[in-house]
């Protein structure tokens, strides 16, 4: 249901609103770009610092913007979760295709306490849901059992895999075959996990190279190994920028300077370092996004 290069979009903000008109013309871009789904609302969209009323609106916007042209995948996951499923029903009555949940954070569940959260997220809200498995800002890693668990119940479709450990997400896959598409949750662990059997990749680095990331998915999905290949080495200066500071800093750090949004955050997130913005920039002009 959900495959391919998918883009977990930056919110704009002007003037610490969100910038409704950035947001619709990122959003044309990707579509122009070949991006296959927009996810909004998601940890590189700042989901942290929104109040319920951005939220749900960036998650309009998004939908109107999309206009069926692509999946929307909306951020709604919580650590209560009986929040999770009203942001979750929100999302569905606002449009959204699908809702990308990442796993409580904070609370630290067990593996049972994992698995009767989606269930019971997935039993309230009819729509498809993708779980979102990012050990490194929740403080719990969802297990290749407990997500095999999961992967039986009808409207859990996917997983966006963030731990970075092809064994786990290679377990994964073992224990699910196609009842769970397994997607990327780290740009330079892409190619590695569409080889395994993975769908494709929720990305950051496609904010800045939406084309590359598309035509690299696709190639791989087409047979044309050679040239997956080549664009994955072509990306991976970027995809390693993209996290010289918590994400989505050099993301949006990366757009403003392309002329694309303004350089503004929510704190606790703040602008890069000045040594760390020009490491940023070089690696936007080799890479051919910034004029020398």
């Amino acid at each position: 249901m959900f495959k391919g290069s998918i883009v977990a979009i930056v919110t704009p903000f002007k003037e610490q609103k969100v910038d409704e008109k950035a947001l619709c013309e990122l959003i044309e871009h990707h579509i122009s770009e070949g991006t296959d789904a927009i996810v909004p609302c998601g940890t590189t969209g700042e989901s942290a610092t929104l109040d319920y009323e951005e939220h749900y609106r960036v998650i309009e916007i998004t939908v109107k913007a999309v206009n069926k042209r692509a999946p929307v995948i909306a951020g709604t996951g919580a650590n209560s979760t009986d929040e999770t499923v009203m942001i979750t029903k929100k999302a569905k009555e606002l449009g959204a295709d699908g809702a990308l949940l990442v796993a409580p954070y904070y609370n630290k569940p067990t593996q049972e306490g994992l698995y009767r959260h989606y269930k019971t997220v997935a039993e309230k809200v009819d729509i498809p849901i993708v779980l979102y498995n990012v050990p490194g800002r929740t403080a719990v890693n969802m297990l290749p059992s407990t997500v095999a668990r999961l992967a039986e119940i009808k409207n859990i479709v996917a997983i966006k895999e963030a731990t970075g450990d092809m064994r786990q997400a290679s377990d994964i896959i073992r224990l699910c075959g196609d009842r769970i598409a397994v997607i990327s949750g780290d740009d330079f662990t892409t190619l590695t996990l569409m080889a395994l059997g993975g769908k494709g990749v929720i990305s950051v680095s496609a904010n800045v190279a939406p084309r590359d990331v598309a035509d690299m998915v696709h190639a791989w999905e087409k047979g044309n190994m050679e040239e997956a290949k080549r664009l994955h080495f072509k990306l991976e200066p970027l995809n390693q920028a993209m996290f010289i500071e918590t994400n989505p800093i050099p993301a949006k750090t990366a757009l403003a300077m392309m002329g694309k949004i303004r350089e503004e955050f929510r704190l606790p997130l703040c602008e890069m370092s000045s040594e760390n913005r020009e490491k940023l920039r070089k690696v936007l002009v080799s890479y051919g996004v910034l004029p020398k």
